[in-house]
């Protein structure tokens, strides 16, 4: 049941990050975040319970890498074609799997390390693909907000592993969508007050904002839950996600008819059969 539901969380997931993109038309980045997680932290306002202050402490902890991981990853979108961010966000699993034997001392078959050499190599041919579109990975702003948003992505789904050992999925999810929102609006306020009445960034409602907070409060719910079955594994749950990345690119390439389809669509292929192999090494 829990790949049942990764698979969903990940059909979500691509359809919420493709009208991210389109909302970054009528609002800033910080407004598009905020308006979203507070309509999401509104839709789970019923399952807000009591907890201890261990327990809340560690969800904040969880709600600055979230923010951390969103904003630099929506920056990132806004600076790169939606076909690029969404290739490199899909390479999140194997830190993943990095960060799993690091923390956990876990180690590798043979069949993980070449899904790794795969993914890796898939990076390195976006790269070759990107410079022709004028984007640099090591001098380009979009890249290395990518580059963040993926670390801190990876860090929080470990941490999510750990946390869920001893709380249950609804409280971790609007608990931890109550105190993103109050980062976000926090982040809001400060950029205002440095920017000034005259260069202050107004807010414009948009439907899809209420989209977006249906879509991920939908994934991440069934995320969750998927992460809280006791046979589930991280590792897996994390690569199914982010093949999120076939819908995030076959609509970003409709709608905002970006260039270099074709090589794009080369290192795609590459980087998924990359996370084929490490799914199934992991699952034997």
């Amino acid at each position: 049941m829990w790949l049942w539901m990764s698979v969903c969380s990940a059909m979500l997931l691509g359809v919420y990050d493709v009208v991210k993109k389109q909302s970054l038309k009528r609002n800033s980045v910080l407004h598009v975040l905020l308006g979203a997680t507070a309509l999401t932290a509104l839709f789970l306002c019923p399952f807000l319970k009591a907890g201890t202050l261990q327990d809340h402490l560690a969800l904040i902890f969880k709600a600055v890498l979230v923010t951390a991981s969103w904003i630099s990853g929506l920056l990132g979108m806004k600076y790169l074609p939606l076909t690029t961010a969404s290739t490199i966000k899909a390479s999140r699993p194997v830190f993943v799997v990095a960060f799993s034997i690091i923390l956990f001392g876990e180690r590798l078959n043979a069949w993980q390390w070449a899904g790794v050499l795969l993914v890796i190599a898939a990076l390195y041919l976006l790269s070759v693909s990107s410079r022709k579109e004028g984007i640099r990975f090591n001098s380009s702003k979009g890249v290395a907000c990518m580059a963040v948003s993926v670390f801190a992505g990876a860090a929080s789904a470990l941490y999510d592993k750990h946390i869920l050992g001893y709380m249950e999925p609804l409280f971790v999810q609007s608990w931890a969508n109550f105190y993103i929102t109050v980062l976000l609006a926090l982040c809001v306020l400060v950029k205002a007050l440095k920017d000034g009445p005259e260069k202050r960034e107004r807010f414009n409602w948009d439907w899809r904002l209420l989209l977006i907070a249906v879509l991920i409060t939908a994934s991440d719910a069934l995320y969750f839950f998927s992460l809280k079955d006791e046979g589930a594994m991280l590792s897996v749950i994390s690569m199914l996600r982010r093949c999120s990345v076939v819908i995030t690119f076959v609509l970003g390439a409709i709608l905002f008819k970006e260039k270099r389809i074709r090589d794009k669509a080369v290192d795609l292929a590459v980087l998924l059969a990359g996370l084929i192999i490490l799914l199934f090494g992991s699952a034997k």
